[in-house]
């Protein structure tokens, strides 16, 4: 599961019981990756804050399917597949298309994203492919063709901080060794209109 010490939820007490059953999905499950946490949990607690505000909350204007598009594709150039495997099965859940889910985790995969998006989606997956592989080569140019492909500034916003949020979450699973083993893949909050409902399901 991971490399260090994990305290599972029927051991776990006090704060950390409390934050387990706001994060837990089906059978009292919890992600591996909160579970990692489990030692400091404070740091847990802004980790999921931070997850739900940048990808599911309601005052968010991309469709969540996209942002999890995004987050797949930065998860797969960071070599994370914990998040990979994740985030491609909740983008394939929301979307609710599987041959478009398959299309999108070719073009991934092959780090084409042309052969599945075009347009203003297409430059998002562009500005996250620059921001991830190369962040300090950034430039006011990287807005300039976001813009002239059709997206404002408040989506460029939602955009980098879904990429920021990935640079976080894959290098504390790489830096951690958390693996999948015993995960539900796929689950997301789904009260985006509660900031503070991060119940799983």
């Amino acid at each position: 599961m991971t490399w260090i010490t994990t305290i599972a939820y029927e051991d776990a007490k006090g704060r950390l019981k409390r934050l387990y059953d706001r994060v837990k999905g089906p059978d009292d499950n919890v992600d591996n990756i909160m579970m990692a946490h489990s030692l400091r949990p404070h740091s847990m607690e802004g980790h999921m804050a931070l997850y739900k505000n940048v990808l599911h909350h309601s005052g968010n204007r991309l469709p969540k399917w996209l942002l999890e598009a995004l987050g797949t594709y930065v998860s797969h150039l960071n070599g994370c597949g914990y998040c990979f495997h994740h985030h491609f099965t909740g983008m394939s859940r929301l979307l609710k298309d599987p041959a478009r889910a398959a299309q999108i985790k070719q073009a991934i995969e092959a780090d084409r994203p042309e052969l599945a998006f075009d347009g203003a989606e297409l430059a998002m997956m562009g500005y996250a492919r620059a921001l991830t592989t190369a962040p300090a080569d950034m430039s006011q140019e990287h807005m300039e063709q976001l813009r002239a492909a059709g997206v404002d500034d408040g989506d460029i916003l939602e955009v980098n901080q879904v990429v920021s949020y990935f640079a976080y979450a894959n290098r504390t699973i790489l830096g951690l060794g958390i693996t999948v083993e015993g995960d539900v893949l796929g689950l997301s909050p789904g009260d985006s209109d509660d900031p503070d409902n991060w119940n799983h399901d």
